[in-house]
C-alpha cells in the first residue's frame, strides 16, 4: 500500500498540496509520479491520506483514491498509519510517500518495496551526492537551511542518523575531491517503507528530543532501536529535495523552465 499524506496545515506554505509547480498542483505532480513508479508492481494501492476536503476531492479529480484522516495526526506516518486502519484487510508494509517530494528518483519505489520484501523493517533511499551536488547543497542551504536532509549510514547501509544539517562532516575534503567522484554525503529522498508492526510501534510512542529537534520523525525509529535500512538510487533529473517554502516552488519553476516536466501526464 502506497499512501500520499496530504495535510491542509503548513507553517512554511500554507495547503502546500495545492500550491501550484509551472501549472500544475504539487499533489498532482506526486500523484503522477506515484502512478508510473507503480505501474509495473502488483498488488499495490495508491490513496491519498488527507484531513481537508478541498484536498480530497482535488486528489479524486485525479482518478486517485482519497481518505479523510483526524485532524489532529501531526506526522505523515501517521496518516499513512491511519490510512492502512481503514483497509478491510491490513496490508503487508505501508509505503509512506511525502506529499511534498514528487521528483523522485526513477525506481526508489520499487527499491524500497525490495527492501522490504527481503526482510527490512523500515526501509529508505539515498543519493549519493557528486561534488557539484554537494556545491549545491551547500548554496541551497545558505537561503533555505532547513530544506533537504542528509544521513549517514553504515557500511551495509543501516542508517545511523539524519539531519538536516550537511552530514557527515569532511576532513581532508580537497584530497578526496581529487581522488573520487562521489562525495561522502548521502541525501535522503523523502520516501520510506515499513513493515505494518514496525509502523504501529513507531505510532504508539511520543515524538522524540531529537526528532523535535531536528523536525525529522525518522530519527524517533533510531532512538526506539528500530533498523532503518537505506537503498542507493540514481539522481532524478533535477533537484529531488521537498517543497516546503515558496522559495522552493521558484527554485524548481526554474529547472523545468531551463531541463524540461520530469513529471508525468496524468491519465
Amino acid at each position: 500500500m502506497v499512501v500520499i499524506p496530504a495535510r491542509a496545515g503548513s507553517s512554511r506554505l500554507p495547503r502546500k498540496p495545492l500550491a501550484m509547480i509551472a501549472g500544475r498542483s504539487l499533489l498532482h505532480r506526486t500523484i503522477a509520479m506515484a502512478r508510473a513508479a507503480t505501474r509495473s508492481l502488483s498488488d499495490i494501492d495508491l490513496v491519498v491520506a488527507t484531513d481537508d476536503d478541498e484536498i480530497a476531492d482535488h486528489a479524486r479529480a485525479a482518478g486517485c483514491e482519497a481518505v479523510m484522516t483526524d485532524h489532529g495526526i501531526a506526522t505523515g506516518s501517521g496518516r499513512a498509519l491511519a490510512a492502512a486502519r481503514g483497509c478491510a484487510q491490513p496490508p503487508r508494509f505501508v509505503v509512506n510517500l511525502q506529499g511534498d517530494s514528487p521528483f523522485q528518483p526513477e525506481g526508489a519505489l520499487g527499491a524500497v518495496v525490495a527492501a522490504l520484501d527481503a526482510g527490512a523493517h523500515v526501509a529508505t533511499p539515498v543519493i549519493a551526492l557528486d561534488w557539484p551536488a554537494l556545491d549545491a547543497l551547500r548554496d541551497h542551504k545558505r537561503r533555505s537551511p532547513f530544506s533537504g536532509t542528509t544521513c549517514a549510514c553504515a557500511a551495509d547501509g543501516r542508517a545511523l542518523w539524519f539531519s538536516k544539517a550537511i552530514i557527515p562532516a569532511i576532513r581532508g575534503e580537497s584530497a578526496l575531491r581529487t581522488s573520487q567522484p562521489l562525495s561522502p554525503v548521502l541525501r535522503h529522498v523523502g520516501l520510506y517503507g515499513y513493515r505494518l508492526d514496525a509502523l504501529e510501534r513507531f505510532e504508539a510512542e511520543p515524538p522524540s528530543a531529537m526528532e523535535q529537534l531536528e523536525g525529522l520523525e525518522q530519527l524517533r525509529l533510531l532512538e526506539l532501536g528500530i533498523s532503518i535500512m537505506t537503498v542507493r538510487v540514481d539522481p532524478p533529473s533535477f533537484d529531488s529535495s521537498g517543497i516546503d517554502t515558496q522559495a522552493d516552488i521558484t527554485r524548481v519553476e526554474r529547472l523545468i523552465a531551463a531541463h524540461g516536466d520530469p513529471t508525468p501526464p496524468l491519465p
